[in-house]
């Protein structure tokens, strides 16, 4: 395989001020860099002539992170402004994002007395595969993107590196 890593996950929002609200306030990440894009490189890599575009990078503080150090791109197109897009979980081509956690019903508490949308009305259980014992549930940010937070079962690695396991730091 030509690929040796993830350098992150971008998403294009609607409006930056909105979504570092909650990704960086209610979520927690921390903004690791931010940069305005409007340059003749950024137009050849989007492929919109004259592209203007805002950026923010944010990681999760004390995680795991690449040689990128960040996790998530947010990306606010200035020019040429893209229309909405129905991102819901069901159709082709919509994202999603998972985040671990050691206390899901703490967190879905705290996002919803925060005014966040949730797909389900409580954390739900996982009774199989290999996940099975830990809880999930999926919410929204406020361009309707789905992520997803998980408490894995007890005892479940958080991860592999060069194929030995990794517990959490």
């Amino acid at each position: 395989m030509a690929f040796n890593g993830v350098w992150h996950t971008s998403f294009t929002v609607s409006d930056m001020d909105t979504s570092v609200a909650f990704y960086s306030g209610l979520l927690g990440m921390e903004i690791f860099h931010q940069q305005v894009q409007h340059n003749e490189y950024t137009a050849k890599l989007v492929g919109y002539e004259g592209a203007h575009l805002k950026v923010v990078m944010l990681r999760i503080p004390g995680a795991f992170v690449g040689p990128s150090n960040h996790h998530l791109e947010l990306v606010e197109y200035v020019h040429p402004r893209g229309e909405k897009t129905d991102v819901s979980t069901n159709r082709p081509g919509s994202p999603h994002l998972c985040f671990i956690t050691d206390d899901i019903h703490g967190e879905y508490n705290r996002l919803s007395a925060a005014g966040v949308r949730f797909k389900a009305p409580a954390p739900v259980e996982i009774v199989a595969g290999v996940n099975k014992g830990g809880y999930t549930v999926y919410f929204l940010d406020p361009d309707d993107i789905t992520l997803e937070m998980l408490q894995p079962p007890a005892g479940r690695p958080w991860g592999t590196l060069d194929g030995r396991e990794v517990t959490k730091p």
